[in-house]
């Protein structure tokens, strides 16, 4: 299933597919706004020594699009944002391929850098999406989204 369509300000969703981030980096584009920041995780291969080939994502998705719009709104209010992006995949996602995309632009850039530091961080916090973790061993590793 696709990520839906963008509203006027604001693209928000779930989906299997890849991330659009050239469509999100343009969407974000915007003549009111002087500081556009994008954050986007990527899948790690390595991580203290052990191999990750792909990360399985599953969410609540009902719950974590509420939380997503909630996120928008709250960083709405905080900051000055004219645009928001925060994309997330679900499935299977390869090492080297991106999971998750937040963007924000605001008039100011020291705005755009705060608003999308709090956005993933209170993502990873506060959104009902889990990984589990698949290595070249046939045992899976569920992972906890909210760790670094």
């Amino acid at each position: 299933m696709p990520y839906l369509k963008p509203s006027k300000s604001r693209w928000i969703g779930l989906a299997e597919d890849p991330l659009p981030l050239a469509e999100a980096h343009h969407f974000l584009i915007d003549e009111a706004a002087g500081g556009v920041c994008v954050f986007t995780g990527v899948v790690r291969r390595w991580t203290d020594g052990a191999e990750t080939t792909k990360l399985s994502y599953e969410a609540y998705e009902k719950m974590a699009q509420a939380e997503l719009e909630r996120l928008a709104a709250e960083a709405e209010l905080s900051w000055p944002v004219v645009r928001l992006v925060l994309l997330h995949r679900l499935g299977d996602v390869p090492a080297g391929e991106p999971s998750v995309l937040v963007g924000v632009a605001c008039p100011h850039r020291a705005e755009a850098f705060e608003a999308c530091r709090w956005l993933i961080d209170t993502l990873k916090e506060d959104v009902p999406i889990w990984k589990a973790e698949s290595n070249p061993e046939p045992a899976k590793n569920p992972v906890d989204l909210h760790a670094q």
